[in-house]
């Protein structure tokens, strides 16, 4: 066999050794259609619907990435969605009206929020049983994990409290009084801080995880924007921890905040009630839910512009990216 030959015979080998770059999709909840829109996101473009149980909101990837989970809230349970397949292969317990959730960092349990019960339920996931449930206070909403895995913590949107949540021993350790109707929490990445948005109050409380005490009350002030349209609800912090973006609501804009000076830098103007927000894998953009306009916004996060928007079903509320756990 000639050199060339034989190069051209380790380079085939080599590629068929190689795995195929699977596509990165985005799965958004359509809670009015019951059914999930997804988008590639190299197209941009809805590749695919899938029918799934009563009002999905709530949707998380599995930490392998394999499955999506879905608060399927009128239905009263967690779906579980084979993403090879696109079916649903299982069901989890949830409670009653499970709307968030949020996947502890072992990818094995399930912090549920029940809002008609003021309770959250935890559930492990291999043995798909409820390990217990925690009384809160009314109407529980945003879920979130801290990341070291040691506290959960739970808004109640009646109560304007959050919940922590000890996760070894299930038990309420402390509570943090914020503005009205807490809907949304996020841990920054290093786990120092709490992001928790309150739609009413119009504002995000950053809140420091050892004292538990608020450390500032962010306001938001979009240009043009009446003040009682600034509904903040969903919260994301890029993997870096520099930049935060909160979803206004009815103020149909995206905040970005820098997380060092607590200061907002920019407004996006997205669709009508924007509502949760997701990263793709590489954090260069972020998808964000535009409930009334029944369409999403993908945003350009380097350079804090809309790239596109796409179009999906009634009322589009939670969304998730398989590859961006």
């Amino acid at each position: 066999m000639t050199l060339t030959r034989t190069l051209l015979a380790m380079t085939l080998a080599a590629m068929l050794a190689t795995p195929a770059i699977a596509k990165e999709l985005a799965y958004v909840a359509n809670e009015k259609d019951d059914t999930l829109s997804v988008i590639d996101m190299d197209t941009m473009e809805v590749i695919n619907t899938i029918s799934v149980g009563d009002r999905p909101r709530g949707i998380e990837v599995s930490k392998d990435g394999t499955q999506l989970y879905i608060c399927a809230s009128e239905s009263d349970t967690v779906q579980v969605l084979d993403l090879a397949t696109n079916t649903l292969v299982g069901e989890l317990p949830s409670g009653e009206d499970p709307e968030l959730f949020a996947l502890h960092p072992d990818g094995k349990r399930l912090y549920i929020a029940n809002e008609d019960d003021a309770l959250m339920t935890v559930v492990d996931i291999p043995s798909a049983s409820v390990i217990t449930q925690v009384e809160v206070g009314v109407e529980p909403e945003g879920v979130a994990v801290s990341p070291d895995g040691k506290m959960a913590i739970i808004t109640s949107e009646t109560s304007n409290m959050v919940h922590w949540i000890d996760t070894e021993s299930n038990t309420m350790v402390n509570n943090t009084l914020v503005d009205a109707r807490p809907r949304y929490a996020e841990f920054t990445p290093d786990g120092k801080q709490l992001w928790v948005s309150a739609e009413i109050g119009g504002t995000v409380s950053v809140i420091d995880t050892d004292t538990k005490a608020i450390i500032k009350k962010i306001g938001f002030a979009p240009k043009g924007i009446h003040k009682d349209k600034v509904q903040p609800v969903g919260v994301r912090i890029t993997a870096d921890g520099s930049t935060a973006f909160v979803a206004l609501g009815p103020a149909n804009h995206v905040a970005v905040v820098n997380t060092d000076t607590l200061e907002v830098e920019d407004y996006l103007l997205v669709g009508r009630r924007v509502w949760q927000m997701a990263f793709n894998g590489a954090q260069d953009k972020l998808l964000a839910t535009n409930g009334v306009s029944g369409d999403v916004s993908i945003i350009d996060v380097p350079n804090r512009k809309v790239l596109k928007t796409v179009k999906v079903g009634r009322y589009p509320w939670g969304v998730a990216v398989q590859g961006a756990n």
